[in-house]
């Protein structure tokens, strides 16, 4: 009898959406005009899909007005709001290039961005949290506050020539965003039209970040084709339904928000529900409960902080009933805890990564509680995955070998890095995720390990090599290496082994203070220790599960409890 090989595709009964966003978007608010399109419970905002469509029009024709064109890349550095998700739109529809940036970027990384891909334009936020963005941008481009806001002439980023701030407040070279939103003319609307009717599904629409290997953040660069169809089936699989309501306190800069958020509800008639511009469990127990959610996202911290949260008791989330736990490994006892607690009876795992737009994987709304705490489900439809070993060869079910995936979700490349791109999709067009899993005789997959180091804090993916590689920066330090360490808040943290130049002295608050608004907060050292060596094997190569073993025996650290 010959074995049953680790391969599966989802099922194809349903065809793929070969429209763009923008097209569909129309197609949505047409269908469903007075349905609640968009609340954003924190700003008061609320507007039916035939509102939301005329705000989204304005915008794409302010975006135009200003001399942006086909292909041109806007970028967006904001938490979450209704102008994040109207500009979502409205770069679509005007055939425009989404750049996400993460809102806990500091100046190297938001440099980066900007240089990488030739940001024409920035839609900003003033500030979050600790974050001055004014000043940020300023501090990197400091001919901003006395250039022409309509014609920016910038050195260091010679292509960027209009910063869009958010709010009502004036700031010298930034146009407000509200003045984009003027009532267009209706030529301005013809034209907007026109661009729509030249676009195509396979052009690409959205760049997002992730965390590289070499040292820098490299452009996931994904199409309309790739998350508009993924967004639909992940809504699909919560059985998201029109008029049903999503809360959404993930964030909108990753996958996660925009397009299993945003473009699941799209897709589905359904509600959009922000209950705060970043997470917030008692903001998100008020929005479920007033705005009668049905259905709510989250990473496992996010839902630890909501059970455990000392109000919890107060408030009646009796409407919700499904949802997802997605982004890094869902505890058994959290699981079960969401099912019983906030009655997410129909709650889902997913898993995939951004280059495949996100989710590859999903549990089912039937599975039995056991298979959605101990697998991510089974594949997603018109996606097809392959279990290989380090030759190539489809390994059997059971046998754990690297994940690797193709079809549509697969992105369109890393933005101007082809040799990367060809590292990662190979000629066959399967993307190698460095993950490793099995595949069950039902076709369930458990995710088992990583082969690429990558850390996983409380959703957010951290290469070690890119902390390394800035640390390196420090004229005291000779060497780093990074692991991530067991935490129980976050899943993992960061932990860095550091050696000395002769004769330097530094501290564990010395590191921090030089990582600290350079680098993003999730990916600064919690644990620093100075060693005089590494772990070596005898051909010279570090071993990094040692220093990880050493550190958990030191810290007095187990494993995480997980699925």
């Amino acid at each position: 009898m010959t074995e049953k090989l680790s391969l599966v595709k989802g099922v194809t009964e349903h065809p793929l959406i070969e429209a763009t966003i923008g097209q569909f978007f129309d197609e949505t608010c047409l269908r469903y005009p007075d349905v609640d399109a968009l609340i954003s419970v924190h700003q008061n905002i609320r507007l039916t899909y035939a509102e939301l469509r005329q705000e989204v029009d304005a915008l794409a024709c302010g975006l135009l007005r200003l001399g942006l064109t086909k292909g041109d890349r806007v970028a967006i550095l904001s938490p979450n709001n209704a102008e994040w998700v109207l500009t979502q739109f409205a770069t679509a529809k005007a055939g425009l290039i989404l750049v996400n940036i993460n809102p806990a970027y500091r100046l190297t990384e938001l440099a980066f961005a900007l240089s990488k891909v030739a940001c024409r334009a920035i839609i900003l936020s003033p500030r979050f949290k600790s974050s001055d963005y004014i000043a940020m941008l300023c501090e990197l481009a400091p001919e901003i506050p006395v250039s022409d806001p309509y014609n920016l002439r910038i050195e260091r980023f010679p292509q960027l020539r209009w910063v869009i701030r958010l709010g009502t407040d004036k700031t010298s070279g930034m146009i407000n965003f509200d003045d984009l939103l003027v009532a267009p003319e209706m030529v301005e609307l013809g034209t907007l039209q026109q661009i729509a009717a030249g676009l195509y599904a396979y052009d690409p629409i959205n760049i997002q970040f992730t965390s590289g290997t070499t040292g820098s953040p490299k452009g996931a660069t994904l199409t309309h084709r790739n998350i508009l169809n993924n967004g639909r089936f992940v809504g699909d699989a919560i059985r998201l339904q029109s008029r049903d309501r999503l809360c959404i306190p993930v964030p909108l800069y990753h996958c996660f928000g925009m397009v299993m958020g945003n473009l699941g509800c799209l897709t589905h008639g359904a509600t959009i529900v922000y209950p705060a511009e970043s997470f917030d469990p008692l903001a998100v127990l008020k929005a479920v409960q007033n705005e009668h959610c049905c259905a709510l996202y989250g990473v496992p911290t996010m839902f630890i902080s909501i059970l455990d949260h000392p109000d919890f008791a107060k408030f009646d989330v009796s409407s919700l009933r499904t949802g997802i736990m997605a982004g890094s490994p869902c505890p058994v006892e959290v699981m079960k805890r969401v099912i019983e607690h906030l009655h997410m009876k129909q709650i889902t795992i997913a898993y995939g990564m951004t280059e495949t737009s996100p989710v590859s994987f999903q549990s089912s709304v039937d599975d039995s509680l056991e298979r959605r705490v101990s697998t991510v489900g089974r594949v997603q439809p018109h996606c097809e995955v392959k279990i290989i070993d380090s030759s190539g060869t489809i390994v059997p079910r059971g046998v754990s070998g690297e994940l690797c995936t193709r079809g549509y979700l697969v992105m369109h490349g890393y933005w101007d890095d082809q040799r990367q791109t060809d590292e990662a999709v190979d000629q066959d067009g399967w993307m190698h995720s460095g993950d490793l899993a099995t595949i069950d005789d039902e076709g369930y997959c458990n995710i088992v390990g990583r082969i690429k180091d990558i850390i996983i804090r409380g959703g957010e993916n951290i290469y070690p090599r890119e902390v390394e590689e800035f640390l390196f920066r420090h004229s005291a330090i000779r060497d780093v290496q990074i692991v991530g360490v067991p935490d129980h808040k976050y899943g993992e943290v960061v932990c860095a082994w550091i050696i000395l130049r002769a004769d330097a002295e530094l501290t564990a608050e010395d590191i921090r203070a030089f990582c600290e608004g350079q680098i993003a907060h999730y990916k600064i050292p919690h644990h620093v220790k100075f060693v005089d060596q590494f772990p070596m094997t005898v051909t010279g190569k570090i071993q990094k599960y040692i220093i990880r073993e050493r550190m958990m025996q030191e810290l007095g650290l187990e494993e995480s409890r997980t699925a």
